[in-house]
């Protein structure tokens, strides 16, 4: 993490511009790498006059994610296989207050950048359109209707809370157990016919180049899997929330880290997000083991 000197008007404000800047990047390096450039940038204001700092360090932030959202859409088109959002782990923001989860997150890359800032800005971190129109260069109402936009995008994808941390917790316990031991009828008992399983290991490690879908080709790969965890066992480095999901985190053959991230409804698991490129994986160098 970048080193910020203290400041009590940006320092009170940093988490909630980290967190802006994730939600609009997918990627926490990304997120400080804005963060830090604010900074630069605040030190350079003339301070004396700024009534409210917040809404000029969330517009200063916010165009700044704009302007790294046209390179990070370019390195995403030929990014190799699956690409997720690097998993951030509950207790890396554990104040965040929105419910944004992976699947959210994933829904917001087929936004534009300004209908994604729209949406965060206004839905998520409670700024008023005036607020937001200021921030991204455009007239009230071209950002009501840029919300508008993106909630249609992404309705179906709004969290259901219809299990508790705890039960999310229990039920990825279970899948872990059952993968890890070769119990495929418990598996499959955990299972959403439906489900969907996708893996980013970024062309760094082995993984799947497409989601697979169905319950079918999610059993068939488990089956291949639980060969390869009888050779090389799975360590389990602890159970999480990742991004709003319950998971864990692991060490897999061959050293390689991972997180596992759970999708839940009506009990039942109905998606698998995995992410093993360790490109992804640095900012969880001090996750403590259980």
């Amino acid at each position: 993490m970048n080193d910020i000197p203290s400041d009590p008007s940006f320092t009170d404000l940093r988490p909630r511009l980290v967190r802006l800047a994730y939600r609009m990047l997918g990627s926490v390096a990304d997120a400080e790498d804005v963060v830090q450039d604010a900074w630069a940038r605040w030190l350079a204001a003339d301070r004396t006059s700024v009534r409210e700092p917040a809404a000029l360090l969330r517009t200063i932030v916010t165009r700044l994610c704009l302007n790294e959202l046209k390179s990070a859409r370019r390195r995403r088109e030929t990014y190799f296989g699956v690409w997720l959002p690097e998993p951030i782990v509950e207790d890396w923001e554990p104040d965040a207050g929105d419910d944004i989860t992976l699947p959210l997150m994933i829904a917001l890359e087929r936004l534009s950048p300004l209908e994604r800032a729209t949406f965060l800005l206004h839905d998520v971190f409670g700024m008023s359109f005036d607020e937001v129109a200021g921030a991204i260069g455009r007239e009230p109402a071209a950002c009501r209707k840029l919300a508008s936009r993106a909630r249609e995008h992404i309705r179906a994808t709004r969290p259901r809370f219809n299990v508790t941390k705890e039960q999310g917790l229990e039920i990825a316990a279970a899948f872990y157990a059952a993968s890890r031991n070769g119990d495929l009828q418990r598996l499959r008992s955990l299972l959403a016919e439906d489900v969907t399983a996708s893996t980013d290991g970024g062309g760094k490690v082995p993984a799947s180049p497409r989601p697979l879908i169905g319950i079918a080709a999610v059993m068939a790969r488990h089956e291949q899997l639980a060969h390869e965890f009888r050779q090389s066992p799975s360590l389990l480095i602890r159970y999480a929330i990742i991004d709003g999901l319950p998971g864990f985190i692991t060490i897999e053959g061959g050293g390689v880290v991972q997180t596992t991230a759970l999708q839940i409804a009506e009990e039942k698991i109905v998606a698998i997000y995995i992410t093993r490129n360790p490109d992804k994986l640095r900012h969880l160098h001090d996750v403590s083991v259980q």
